[in-house]
């Protein structure tokens, strides 16, 4: 039987439900809100564990040390604490779940674990350079991984359950975690691809080609899948297409997490692209290429999640109905 996981969605979607206030466009994202309003935080996992994640992700997307310094005005240990409290709201939120689904066994996520999210070094720069990648070219790879490593080691430390290295637009920074994420050799995380189109990274790097590449560097057993987010939906087919053949033995779990569609910039925003597709409707397509960890990132909610959830169920039970049949 095939072990899917439904991640949660957009985070600052969801949490804009409990702020009514601006998040897209602060230098800090939702990480500000660690230090200014931890209880939206805390009720924004559980909306999502609700709504049926086997998967939450911390807020710490755009956390970094010199972030929270330089836009907070704190010190490092201060800094530092705030990682470790964005783990502190997620395990709340999954205690006060469990609490809450205790003597219900029909729920679809009796077990879900918690996912320390790492954003590319580019969001930290604050200029939407996670759609382009092009500090690729002149950032070194140590200077990616010395920035890397003091959010990834926090998240360990606090207890994570795996991590979420997300939305990484160049085939350096892809290249300088996995490289990294060797130092932690007990750890286990997803890696997942900021793409423009169909094939490629935002760098213009063949996507399928540093993926792979990737897969097999890495130390066996670490990565636990590769995949896209942050991506039209439409696209995610023609990224993910072929890497599982018929009949290979070589299996290679995918993650997919896109955006509702829209397009961002900094100028305007979020709007809705002249081509615009739900992205549940292609759930079951993705579930067949392998895809095994499943959700929603930028301007999608909980409801999304829901959606997600159903066809999930869906798909499982016309696998089962089949292989049972035969």
């Amino acid at each position: 039987m095939c072990d899917i996981k439904v991640l949660d969605g957009g985070i600052s979607t969801q949490l804009a439900l409990h702020v009514g206030d601006r998040i897209d466009g602060d230098p800090l994202w939702t990480a500000r809100f660690l230090a200014t309003n931890p209880e939206a935080i805390y009720k924004t996992h559980l909306d999502f564990l609700r709504a049926g994640s086997d998967i939450i992700e911390t807020n710490t997307y755009q956390a970094s040390i010199e972030g929270f310094m330089k836009y907070l005005g704190v010190t490092k240990d201060e800094s530092t604490k705030l990682i470790y409290k964005a783990v502190e709201y997620s395990k709340r939120a999954l205690e006060t779940y469990l609490e809450e689904i205790k003597n219900n066994p029909n729920v679809p996520n009796p077990k879900p674990l918690i996912a320390g999210s790492c954003g590319p070094y580019g969001a930290a720069l604050h200029d939407a350079s996670e759609y382009t990648g092009h500090y690729g070219a002149y950032v070194s790879s140590q200077v990616m991984k010395d920035w890397h490593r003091p959010r990834i080691s926090i998240l360990l430390d606090a207890g994570v359950d795996l991590l979420a290295l997300e939305t990484i637009p160049c085939k350096e920074e892809a290249k300088a975690l996995i490289e990294l994420l060797k130092e932690f050799p007990n750890a286990k995380a997803w890696l997942s691809f900021s793409c423009q189109n169909g094939k490629t990274l935002a760098d213009g790097t063949d996507f399928q080609e540093i993926a792979m590449q990737c897969y097999k560097e890495a130390q066996p057993g670490q990565l636990i899948g590769i995949g896209v987010n942050c991506i039209a939906p439409q696209y995610v087919t023609s990224l993910l297409k072929g890497i599982n053949k018929e009949n290979s033995t070589d299996f290679v779990p995918l993650v997919v997490y896109p955006n509702s569609g829209e397009k961002y910039t900094i100028v305007e925003g979020w709007k809705k692209d002249k081509e615009y597709y739900p992205l549940h409707q292609f759930v079951h397509e993705w579930l067949n290429l392998g895809v095994r960890y499943i959700g929603g990132c930028c301007r999608t909610q909980a409801t999304d999640i829901k959606k997600i959830r159903t066809e999930v169920q869906t798909w499982l039970k016309i696998k089962n109905s089949t292989a049972s049949s035969s």
